[in-house]
């Protein structure tokens, strides 16, 4: 292999999609990487990022037609060889990490195979090396006890974790370019820096050129050699990391800085793409709600425990558990926003779906009003769920495919009497007047909106039983900045008109700051710091919280 050449050399990519309206996704893109550097592509959602990368790996859609040169040392890749992709090249000599690790797995495989199985399809070695070899990539990777996690299927893995299997099935055969399309996008931050300095490792070892696609500006300026900032299919602005992030000259680049929340911006409204763009909008922008007065005690938790049985006895008695949530006590307040941070598989999510009724509660209470809800059964449940709502981590996997956006509105509805038969539409209505999504959204399906817009009818189907409380799950860590600051100040303006109560689920911690009065840290199952945004943020005390602010990037 020739050094002195790029190992991959985009010129003139263009990708359009035929049909009734013909539009063009990529429109005149070019760009090279050298051994042993990175690219950052970066933009908003929409603006052709994954295409591109999609085109570099030949998995285009068969509706799309690709014209100009996509050139790899060892093979050129033309809207010819679209359609016959040397398949020796995808896997050995290109490696994939895919934004949504949930798809991306077999769900009936254990993940050890699957690694296994991409390591034997590359490399002339055994079934018993190949399986050696796996588990040692599941231990650079960080995942803990890796000869046990080999033999589990990904449902039980946290997001971050197979996440961290999917970047170790893109890196296992060590190819010469890898493509990361938003691969921390489920990982915390102390997790995101290992990865980060494992690809790092993997650069300098073997001299991999590397495409890092995301909408973490901050994330590109650390590990990025250049940047590509790409907007509605067009490249705004291409360059060294230094000169493009820390100078830059095209407005929508300094566009997408301004957007991502800071310290200073706590209390305000967040800006948006389009208010920086088009500043004779600002004028229209309202003014920031003002906070509601946090009130009394809404939900006491009390020495909760969430406990999973792991080795039984010949009985079926179990003999160990695994205590993913291990005596944690907390009060949230009315009207207040409580953030929770803490490493992947810590246990936030389990503790989250515990206050929902949705895991089953070993012991300890969890007193809503006059009831205990650790200890209610599924029929006593189902009035207290409209009082406490979820919205979830996914926007794609939370919302049912087959589904119309009016039928998953309505459902709740009926479910909770709110509202039927003419009643229905009109209530249907007015929540996507809520989230800012137009009443014609109702006759269409999930997969017509964007993230963004899918995280919005998300919030709304949440919204429908008029609850108390709602639980943020990640709500905004799969959104790009500017998407991101708009679900901020929907759910900031949303609590202001409805008294909300937010628990507020999150591994960014600028954006946790930001929305939150109050702030739990939680390490293996446990709250190890709590108190004031402003104090646990900037002032910790608990080494481990130490730990996670050192790792913002």
């Amino acid at each position: 292999m020739d050094d002195t050449l790029p190992i991959l050399a985009v010129n003139g990519l263009h990708i359009t999609f035929a049909g009734t309206q013909p539009f063009t996704a990529v429109n005149n893109i070019s760009f090279a990487i050298q051994k042993g550097k990175t690219l950052a592509i970066v933009g908003e959602s929409g603006s052709g990022k994954s295409l591109t990368a999609l085109a570099i790996m030949g998995l285009l859609p068969t509706a799309a037609s690709l014209q100009g040169s996509i050139t790899l040392q060892t093979a050129q890749i033309n809207a010819t060889l679209e359609q016959n992709y040397p398949q020796d090249i995808r896997g050995k000599e290109i490696g994939m990490v895919f934004q949504e690790p949930m798809s991306s797995l077999n769900p009936v495989m254990r993940v050890g195979k699957q690694l296994k199985e991409a390591i034997l399809t590359h490399q002339p070695i055994t079934g018993d090396a190949a399986k050696t070899l796996a588990i040692d990539w599941l231990g650079k990777v960080q995942l803990p006890q890796p000869e046990k996690i080999y033999d589990r299927y990904p449902h039980q893995l946290s997001g971050g974790q197979k996440q961290r299997i999917m970047i170790a099935m893109a890196m296992c055969n060590y190819p010469a370019l890898l493509i990361a399309d938003e691969p921390t996008t489920a990982l915390d931050v102390t997790v995101q820096q290992e990865i980060i300095r494992l690809m790092h490792y993997l650069q300098q070892e073997y001299g991999t050129a590397m495409i890092f696609i995301t909408h973490d500006l901050g994330l590109a300026a650390t590990i990025a050699d250049d940047v590509l900032v790409m907007y509605n299919g067009e490249m705004m602005e291409y360059g060294t990391a230094n000169d493009v992030l820390s100078n830059p000259q095209n407005p929508y680049t300094k566009a997408l800085l301004l957007c991502r929340p800071s310290a200073a911006q706590k209390g305000e409204r967040l800006p948006i793409v389009a208010d920086i763009l088009h500043p004779q909008n600002i004028a229209q922008i309202p003014s920031p709600q003002k906070g509601i007065p946090i009130g009394n005690t809404l939900l006491s938790v009390k020495d909760l425990k969430v406990w999973f049985p792991q080795e039984q006895n010949i009985l079926g008695t179990p003999r160990s558990y695994f205590k993913a949530v291990d005596g944690v006590s907390f009060d949230l307040h009315k009207g207040e926003v409580l953030g929770l941070v803490g490493e992947s598989g810590c246990g936030k999510s389990t503790l989250s779906r515990a206050l929902m009724g949705l895991v089953p509660v070993y012991e300890g209470a969890i007193h809503f009003g006059d009831q205990n809800l650790a200890i209610l059964s599924s029929k006593e449940w189902r009035p207290i769920r409209s009082k406490i709502q979820m919205i979830f981590q996914d926007p794609y996997s939370s919302l049912n495919p087959r589904m119309t956006i009016g039928d998953m509105l309505t459902e709740p509805l009926k479910v909770h009497g709110i509202a039927s038969g003419s009643g229905l539409l009109p209530e249907a209505r007015r929540l996507l007047d809520l989230v800012q999504l137009p009443s014609t959204a109702l006759n269409k399906y999930p997969h017509e909106f964007s993230g963004g817009q899918r995280q919005r009818i998300g919030i709304a189907r949440a919204l429908a039983p008029s609850p108390e409380i709602l639980i943020c799950d990640e709500s905004v860590s799969a959104l790009d900045v500017s998407i991101q600051a708009q679900v901020l100040n929907l759910l900031k303006d949303l609590q202001a008109e409805f008294g909300l109560t937010y628990l507020f689920i999150a591994h960014d911690l600028a954006v946790v700051h930001y929305i939150s009065n109050r702030v739990m840290v939680m390490q293996s199952g446990i709250i190890v710091e709590s108190g004031p945004a402003e104090q646990v943020l900037k002032h910790p005390t608990d080494d481990y919280t130490k730990r996670l602010i050192a790792a913002i990037v």
